[in-house]
């Protein structure tokens, strides 16, 4: 069922309607003559937006084409992503954000007419004045657009391109857009946020054209004082803000999801996001990969907090839905890192982050690099969150082929962007036959296999399945937290959504022309799993999912189940642009 999406509501300045104000319109603002005489549809617009979009040379033009058209015309941004998703989507975010992130100091009068406030820059030096950068926010917002959802980062490790500084501001715009996109946040009702607290990368610190504060990156305990103020400060005036952190460095990222999850509405995409997209995907391909959970072998490569995040989430799977206990399911995950085979007696000191996974069943043997983990290991399924280009080369493809010759061989590539993925679709078909069960981080085209001219379509395992309903979710239901058990309930919705001709193909994830639909399912089973855990706080939510309970289960474990009613209700709840342009002028023109 697609979600019957509700319309947006005028503000007390009239939007920008361009070309679609009526005559009528025109005149009482005194504009006759200012514009050419012509009266247009949205279709026409969205013709005409098209139409330039396509023409631009390049992604990156592309890029700043559309960030200007959303910053003077935000009805019609949003009808072009809608009836465009699968176009525009690696346009907005990946892989194209990668490139306007780091040419973003470059760009950014580029990007909005002057003045026009897109978002908090906060720097290290300013943060106890972080109660006049809000008041300031707050002034140049129409009365009532109140921040219900914000996205922050500090540029210290934008997707795999490192360091970025401030030029990380790109991330939380785009993550933005793909909530309203997805799951029908308010646009007026998003905040992104950069936290300028330096940059440790000279690049940026010589570059006479970087925006951001020049100057070396705070340590440990002047980072978390910072980032406390600001904290404090945001959800003192936005009492019922969600949070999602974003591309913080691995050990910052963990370390604030620990800090604050129990105490304020927040959520760390990079961790708990990858984890349950990719979760959702492994369920998929498990049940396609013709051997059972309890004899899947994992070998990631990359232990960041990325795939750190992700494994964890998979052994939690593996203890709640397969009753495997923890230790065994625990024992089925190996990492590669920059120095082989993660082990407790390697002889190196183990980040903190990378203890839970140190195998100690190892003896003497230690494994150098990913070729000698694939022999040792023997593995059936290889998730990659390296940031190496082309990791997943034509021997270690092949060998994942040989190694599997009983079931089909589960190969996720998950680095971002394109430049940094572990393989490509197409890479990973040709050398495994055609047998693999594939997922990436960033979009690949299609593959027809020459002997048959099947075509095969790639999953993305893109968080964009996960944080839009997780947000909207949260703003609905106002849950007191995000836990384990909420995201795990997202992973088992996400993977219900898939129709029977996706699975008849193969296919691991739902088609992306979907996601408002799987989008308004998942954020269902989340308000279920938030009244059942006893954490909602909305008094209309609770009342509904008590009176039309999702399924027969008396606990509380999480199984991605939702009511019909609960999921009209989500539907009436999700903004869309507007269809005509009367429903943007104030009555009185």
């Amino acid at each position: 069922m697609a979600p019957s999406v509700q319309t947006a509501s005028p503000t007390k300045k009239p939007l920008n309607v361009g070309t679609a104000l009526p005559y009528a319109t025109r005149t009482a603002m005194h504009l006759k003559g200012l514009v050419p005489s012509a009266v247009e549809d949205f279709s026409a617009q969205e013709a005409r937006a098209r139409e330039q979009l396509r023409s631009k040379g390049t992604d990156l033009e592309k890029y700043i084409f559309l960030s200007w058209l959303r910053n003077t015309n935000l009805n019609l941004f949003y009808r072009l992503v809608l009836g465009n998703l699968k176009e525009i989507a690696p346009i907005i975010y990946t892989p194209t954000v990668g490139q306007a992130c780091q040419e973003f100091s470059h760009i950014y009068p580029f990007l909005a007419p002057p003045n026009a406030v897109d978002g908090l820059y906060v720097p290290l030096n300013e943060v106890d004045n972080i109660g006049e950068i809000i008041q300031n926010y707050k002034e140049s917002i129409p009365e009532g657009d109140v921040p219900e959802i914000t996205v922050i980062t500090d540029g210290s490790r934008i997707l795999g391109l490192g360091d970025l500084g401030m030029n990380g501001m790109g991330i939380p715009v785009g993550k933005l857009q793909l909530y309203v996109a997805a799951a029908g946040l308010d646009p007026r009702r998003c905040l992104p946020i950069v936290l300028d607290f330096g940059t440790d990368n000279p690049k940026y610190l010589e570059d006479p054209l970087y925006l951001g504060i020049r100057q070396k990156r705070p340590d440990d305990a002047e980072f978390y004082a910072a980032t406390e103020k600001v904290l404090t400060g945001l959800t003192t005036a936005f009492p019922e803000i969600f949070i999602q952190f974003e591309d913080f460095n691995t050990p910052h990222a963990f370390g604030l999801l620990e800090q604050w999850r129990d105490r304020i509405l927040c959520f760390n995409d990079d961790i708990q996001g990858t984890g349950s997209v990719i979760l959702a995907g492994f369920i998929s391909a498990i049940k396609l990969a013709g051997i059972p959970a309890k004899d899947q072998r994992v070998l990631f490569v990359g232990a960041g907090s990325a795939g750190v995040g992700v494994a964890k989430q998979l052994v939690d799977y593996l203890v709640i839905e397969h009753k495997i206990p923890e230790e065994q399911a625990k024992a089925m995950f190996w990492f590669v890192d920059s120095r082989g085979v993660i082990t407790a007696n390697r002889g190196d000191k183990l980040a903190d982050h990378k203890v839970y996974f140190a195998r100690t069943d190892n003896g003497d043997t230690q494994c150098k690099n990913l070729e000698e983990a694939l022999e040792y290991v023997k593995p059936t399924a290889l998730i990659g969150l390296s940031t190496i280009h082309k990791a997943f080369n034509e021997k270690i493809l092949s060998r994942m082929n040989q190694l599997n010759q009983e079931a089909r061989p589960i190969i996720f590539p998950l680095s971002n962007p394109k430049t940094k993925a572990e393989c490509t679709f197409e890479e990973a078909m040709r050398f495994t036959d055609n047998r693999v069960l594939f997922a990436s981080g960033t979009a690949f085209p299609e593959y027809t296999i020459p002997e048959t001219g099947e075509v095969r379509v790639p999953g993305q395992g893109n968080n964009m399945y996960v944080f839009p309903p997780i947000g909207l979710g949260a703003k609905l239901a106002k849950p007191t937290r995000i836990t384990d058990s909420l995201v795990f309930a997202v992973s088992k919705a996400l993977s219900n959504t898939l129709s029977a001709d996706e699975i008849a193909r193969g296919e691991l994830y739902p088609r992306i022309e979907r996601i408002r639909e799987t989008s308004a399912q998942v954020t269902a089973a989340f308000i279920h799993q938030a009244v059942r855990e006893g954490l909602a706080q909305s008094q209309k939510w609770i009342d509904l999912v008590n009176a039309n309970p999702a399924s027969s289960a008396t606990s509380s474990a999480p199984d991605g189940t939702y009511s019909q009613a609960v999921l009209d209700e989500v539907c009436n709840n999700m903004w869309a642009p507007a269809e005509s342009v009367q429903q943007l002028l104030p009555t009185k023109l």
